[in-house]
């Protein structure tokens, strides 16, 4: 009885390693690379996509408060500064009105 528990153990290790290498020899074949290629390419050009959706709606909507501060009067000078720029380094100074 013993030696047919260490059988069936043995069988069922033999078994999850021939999966393992199995998969692992189809992973570093030709065609197993490719399809990593192929899934990291469409990853890339996906987020690349996404980028520059967001890129394109920050314009919008960066072109649209122009147009209504021109079309109401108002200085643009504010609206043309980076809001990610603490402090001004060029030593100009000074605000677009």
């Amino acid at each position: 009885m013993k030696r047919l528990l260490w059988l069936g153990v043995g069988v069922a290790v033999g078994v999850v390693v021939v999966r393992k290498l199995a998969k692992t020899a189809e992973a570093m074949s030709p065609g197993g690379i490719a399809d990593r290629l192929r899934e990291t390419a469409v990853t890339a050009g996906d987020s690349l996509r996404n980028f520059m959706a967001d890129v394109s709606e920050g314009m919008a909507e960066k072109e649209a408060e122009l147009q209504d501060a021109l079309a109401e009067g108002r200085p643009i000078g504010e609206l043309l500064e980076d809001p990610y720029d603490d402090h001004d380094d060029s030593g100009m100074g000074g605000t677009i009105r």
